[in-house]
């Protein structure tokens, strides 16, 4: 039985209090993205799990790694992710942001990877998806909701027989 994160406090967390920041410069904004990086390593999610032995109850605290995103990394840096976006368009900015959202993009992939956060949530969350193909050989045959349960039957044995 696993219990709720405690100690989950992520809205506390940021760059700075009182004004929004202003990054003046790429440098300035990395530095605050890299305080980002920093605090997600730092601030694991703590899970209490219970354990049940022979009667007795026992609690294990456990951590586990916190996925970066760039909606975590706005709410740390205190802005938007309009203004995120902004910044990726203004002069000198865009390189910096590509380099943070791919330094996000590796830290859930790798920990999807070795099971240190849900794959399939991170999977949709990056955008993969696991296309399978699916090839019919030999005759096909449709069988339709019109017919009968003697014609479907029929229809069935028929493509049964010409494989």
């Amino acid at each position: 039985m696993c219990a709720a994160p405690v100690g989950n406090q992520f809205w506390k967390a940021r760059s700075s209090h009182g004004r929004k920041p202003i990054f003046a410069s790429p440098e300035a904004l990395w530095n605050a993205c890299t305080e980002y990086f920093e605090w997600v390593e730092n601030n694991p999610l703590k899970v209490e799990r219970l354990f049940a032995y022979q009667g007795e109850i026992t609690t294990h605290n456990e951590k586990r790694l916190r996925a970066m995103t760039i909606g975590g990394l706005c709410l740390f840096l205190d802005i938007g992710k309009i203004t995120w976006y902004k910044y990726r368009e203004k002069k000198g900015f865009a390189s910096i942001c590509t380099q943070v959202e791919e330094v996000i993009r590796e830290q859930k992939f790798t920990g999807a990877a070795a099971e240190l956060l849900n794959p399939a949530i991170i999977a949709r969350d990056l955008g993969l998806a696991d296309k399978q193909e699916h090839k019919v050989t030999g005759p096909l045959r449709l069988i339709s909701t019109d017919m009968t349960a003697q014609e479907a039957a029929e229809a069935y044995a028929d493509t049964l027989n010409n494989e």
